[in-house]
């Protein structure tokens, strides 16, 4: 199982004008081939009077098998638009990511290779304008302390930058924290060492986290 991934935070866009044929380019995340389907119809209905929507996509790949592709030339000559747009998405290593190119014929012919390139650079606009992320696989966790031991604990998350979601003042002091996965031995030697023993320390479940953005249960 891979341990991080990147992939894009919500959607995104970017056009490029190739000898008057315009291109493009729109993102977007997806987890599923359902995904993919209903979002190439609003894509079609959208540009309705464009003569190509060419898409290409990489999903899953998180679980450390291989990730599902897929592409469609969608009338152009085959290999010019699918394949070099799924190139510009491995070429960012990234999964879970959709991206469409609507092309609107500008009256000249580019070639084989002037596809390519158009295709190629009209991806790499779209991921201009669209944020990508890193999401990890991380642990939550429940910390409950002692006042005595809180401070440590919240010296020893932050020096190994683990995220703090939220804090529970009653009697106890109860710290709910996501650990990366691989750093979760050592957080809780460290914790352990840090508080002599007096902190409890209970796993809570798997998920995938990025900063700032809200962590995913697996």
């Amino acid at each position: 199982m891979v341990e991080s991934y990147h992939t894009v935070n919500g959607e995104g866009s970017g056009e490029i004008v190739e000898k008057k044929s315009r291109f493009i380019a729109d993102i977007f995340p997806v987890s599923t081939e359902g995904d993919v389907s209903g979002i190439l119809e609003k894509v079609k209905k959208r540009y309705w009077d464009a003569r190509h929507h060419c898409w290409a996509y990489i999903i899953g790949g998180t679980d450390g098998g291989p990730p599902s592709e897929r592409m469609s030339d969608d009338g152009e000559p085959a290999g010019t638009a699918g394949k070099p747009m799924l190139e510009a998405l491995r070429g960012r290593n990234l999964t879970n990511v959709l991206a469409v190119v609507t092309r609107y014929f500008g009256g000249t012919l580019l070639g084989t290779g002037g596809l390519v390139r158009a295709y190629t650079a009209a991806v790499a606009e779209g991921l201009s304008n669209t944020e990508i992320v890193t999401r990890i696989r991380g642990i939550r966790l429940d910390i409950i302390t002692d006042y005595t031991g809180l401070g440590r604990i919240q010296y020893l998350t932050a020096q190994m930058g683990v995220r703090t979601e939220d804090i529970i003042y009653s009697d106890k002091v109860e710290i709910h924290v996501i650990v990366p996965e691989k750093d979760l031995e050592l957080l809780k030697k460290e914790i352990t060492e840090g508080t002599n023993a007096q902190a409890f320390i209970e796993e809570k479940e798997e998920c995938w986290f990025t900063e700032p953005a809200e962590a995913v249960r697996i």
